[in-house]
């Protein structure tokens, strides 16, 4: 219960501090121009600003869902008709998790991936890949959609959409001051100082506003699969669920139980859809040599040393920091850890209300 309680506390922080970035731009972009032409020349100037900031952050709400439906390759919709048992899953996690049903598509990608989006909750739409459904089992595939609807239920979708516009409108800021320096070089007369002076240190407080709040919305990112990977374990009261599927598709093996036989290869990755396929081809070769005994499976001793491995890397831990997702070996090791607290009755029966 601490470590969700620091995940929501990590999380309320960093939307603070992305929304005060955004704030001291725009009041730092004002502050420059008001110094540089020493007069306040725009009475209207911070009204302008702050709802031209606010229409950008509205446009991209606006129009996130289209991008996202359109680069979906070969959906087709999944109905009670067209497969029952994964729309009475997400049906019945939904209700559970308290939220309305997403509407479900099956994507015709072989990497195995699910993602919500969507500009509500009310109309989030939930994308399963062909791969996915093949590659997993029914109980992983449980967990899977758990941690998705985990997703609608922390209002990821919405979060994440408006978070990551701050360091897009930075980013826009910076590089319209950096094409305007190109053509005030050739500008000469009155107001051509003042007019550089302006362009440039906002573009260069543009620019470094713009690396600190996408580094934070990467943090918040990592922040929330966490969450989601929490809600997914206590909605489903078997994190090892979740836990074995992340295995598979980072070690491209399955992750044995202490008192189980072995099973088959599967693998899936809740992940970057964009970079899903990819990522997918080069864990898996890279992870297998960790099966030591080449039964199929990582036991608890394969997936320490492989543990062990990923920390050595100073690149890998470098590279978290840019990525929206936490490395599996970190999400693996906290859902064991939740599993052993439920084993233990650490955890009331409804944990799921706190996450």
């Amino acid at each position: 219960m601490g470590s969700l309680s620091a995940l929501r506390r990590g999380s309320l922080l960093t939307v603070f501090l992305l929304f005060a970035l955004l704030s001291l731009l725009l009041l730092a972009i004002l502050a420059i121009a008001d110094y540089a032409l020493q007069a306040n020349a725009f009475p209207g100037a911070l009204a302008i600003v702050v709802g031209l900031a606010v229409l950008f952050i509205f446009f991209q709400w606006l129009i996130s869902p289209f991008i996202v439906r359109w680069a979906i390759r070969g959906r087709r919709p999944i109905t009670a008709e067209s497969n029952p048992w994964v729309y009475r899953t997400v049906e019945e996690t939904a209700r559970q998790a308290g939220v309305p049903t997403p509407k479900i598509w099956e994507s015709g990608d072989d990497s195995p991936n699910a993602f919500v989006f969507g500009r509500t909750i009310a109309s989030a739409e939930l994308v399963i890949t062909h791969g996915l459904l093949e590659r997993l089992n029914q109980d992983e595939i449980r967990a899977v959609l758990a941690h998705e609807i985990g997703h609608l239920r922390h209002r990821d979708v919405i979060i994440m959409t408006l978070m990551s516009a701050v360091p897009l409108i930075a980013y826009v800021i910076a590089r319209l001051g950096f094409e305007a320096l190109r053509g005030n070089a050739r500008v000469r007369g009155k107001g051509a100082g003042q007019a550089f002076i302006i362009i440039i240190a906002s573009a260069i407080v543009s620019y470094a506003v713009y690396l600190v709040a996408q580094l934070l919305v990467l943090y918040l990112s990592r922040t929330r699969e966490y969450y989601a990977d929490a809600y997914s374990g206590a909605a489903t009261r078997d994190p090892h669920l979740l836990a074995s599927a992340l295995t598979k598709i980072s070690y491209g093996l399955s992750l044995a139980r202490p008192d189980e036989e072995p099973s088959g290869l599967r693998a899936f990755m809740i992940g970057d859809p964009v970079k899903a396929e990819e990522d997918y081809q080069e864990l898996q070769e890279r992870m297998n040599k960790y099966d030591l005994d080449h039964d199929g499976q990582i036991d608890a001793y394969e997936l320490q040393k492989a543990v062990e491995q990923e920390r050595k890397s100073h690149w890998r831990r470098a590279n978290e920091l840019f990525g929206t997702h936490p490395p599996t070996y970190k999400r693996i090791l906290v859902l064991e850890e939740m599993e052993e607290e439920i084993k233990k009755g650490g955890l009331p029966q409804n944990i799921y209300k706190f996450v």
